[in-house]
């Protein structure tokens, strides 16, 4: 299948179409960067993860909500929320306790804390991402949609977990090298 893929990349003369490659890496390239760069931002800003902030925004009406609830509205899997949930109530910035409509499902609420740190907090490089794509017309969405799909099928990685963005411990890994610099500079 990588192979269909391949061939439509490739002008009428069977040359891949060099030009239209460079403008898809280019802007890949400017996405990625943006949302890096924003990722960056909030771990600085609010001192948690890009994909915590998220969740917490999305608690920020108050409401309690199930695991379920927080998939829904953070557009990802239930596994994936319940990784984040799991840090920012051992953070202190959500609550989980059971439903009082049906014990079986978690009931996750927002803190003071959690709220204080939504207060001063950049938009998460995730709402960035989703209110742009809720620009694009709506035609060049699902043309956009099976393009995405294409190359990560082309890719090999369309079988690959679809983790909430910059929560896959690079958040852990940005703060651990934001430490050793700071210590490293205390010492010189």
């Amino acid at each position: 299948m990588a192979r269909t893929v391949a061939k439509r990349a490739v002008s009428g003369s069977g040359v891949p179409d060099r030009k239209a490659i460079v403008a898809s890496v280019d802007s890949i390239r400017r996405v990625l960067r943006a949302l890096r760069i924003a990722a960056r931002d909030t771990l600085a800003t609010a001192g948690v993860s890009a994909a915590q902030l998220f969740v917490l925004r999305a608690l920020v009406d108050g409401e309690a909500a199930s695991l379920s609830d927080l998939a829904e509205r953070t557009l990802t899997d239930r596994t994936s929320v319940t990784a984040v949930v799991d840090r920012l109530v051992q953070g202190g910035l959500v609550t989980k306790g059971t439903s009082d409509e049906d014990r079986r499902r978690a009931s996750i609420r927002i803190t003071p804390k959690g709220r204080t740190v939504l207060r001063g907090a950049p938009r998460p490089p995730t709402a960035l991402l989703v209110e742009a794509l809720e620009r694009v017309e709506p035609a060049e969405l699902r043309r956009l949609e099976r393009g995405l799909r294409s190359l990560t099928h082309a890719m090999g990685i369309d079988g690959e977990p679809a983790e909430m963005l910059f929560e896959d411990g690079s958040a852990d890994a940005m703060t651990r090298a934001s430490t050793s610099r700071s210590r490293r500079a205390k010492r010189a």
